[in-house]
């Protein structure tokens, strides 16, 4: 089955398509760039260059998968959109996955690893994973001090993600260098199942774990001195 994998929790937007068969997950065409100011000119022109990269058309498609966040309000509804939008116009089901789960899965290679991305106003978004990458924590949201006391009294021994390179130094934990940002084969493998069985198709509800930047006002201001 063809799968449309979209995922802008991050600085970095994600677009693939995976080929989803009973023997795993095989990355047909990939674009990503990492720019925290262009999710939404960069998503739909990523989604339309791995279409053609494989020849194929949007009602090729047999399901949508999207990195759910955690991740800054503005830039992660723009893939959520993009995603709810296709599944309804293509009748086809839409599955989520926690974005920090594409950073922390694919590094718990045998030990516990404390996966981060950036929350902007010095903190992170945070969870832990085990030794064979199932999450014992988080997803949340904290300044990199509190993340790090966390990681340690959840046994992390190793630290991956954006997040983890800009906090290095407070964190304290031996770094990995991939995956940085969210792996559009790890979102597709981790929906996987639920394809394959054709599961009903899921809201896809943000994780945003705070209320956005810019909110409406409460009162009306004077305008008269």
């Amino acid at each position: 089955m063809l799968v449309l994998v979209v995922d802008s929790s991050t600085p970095a937007v994600t677009a693939a398509l995976a080929e989803i068969g009973p023997d795993g997950v095989t990355l047909r065409a990939e674009r990503h760039a990492v720019d925290g100011r262009a999710h939404g000119e960069l998503l739909a022109p990523q989604v339309a260059a791995v279409l053609a990269e494989v020849g194929a058309r949007p009602v090729d498609l047999g399901a949508i998968v999207a990195g759910l966040g955690p991740g800054p309000f503005t830039g992660l509804r723009v893939g959520l959109v993009t995603a709810a939008s296709m599944g309804q116009a293509l009748g086809v089901p839409t599955y989520g996955v926690c974005s920090l789960d594409a950073v922390g899965y694919p590094a718990a290679a045998g030990e516990p690893v404390l996966a981060a991305t950036d929350a902007r106003r010095r903190e992170v978004y945070w969870a832990v994973y085990d030794a064979v990458g199932e999450r014992i924590a988080g997803p949340d949201v904290d300044v990199p001090a509190v993340v790090a006391g966390r990681a340690r009294d959840l046994g992390a021994t190793a630290m991956v993600g954006d997040g983890a390179y800009r906090y290095a130094d407070v964190l304290g934990l031996p770094l990995r260098a991939e995956p940085r940002y969210p792996s559009a084969v790890a979102l597709a493998g981790l929906a996987a199942e639920r394809i394959l069985t054709a599961a009903p198709g899921e809201r896809l509800t943000p994780l945003y774990l705070r209320r956005p930047d810019a909110v409406a006002a409460t009162a009306r201001k004077p305008v008269l001195p």
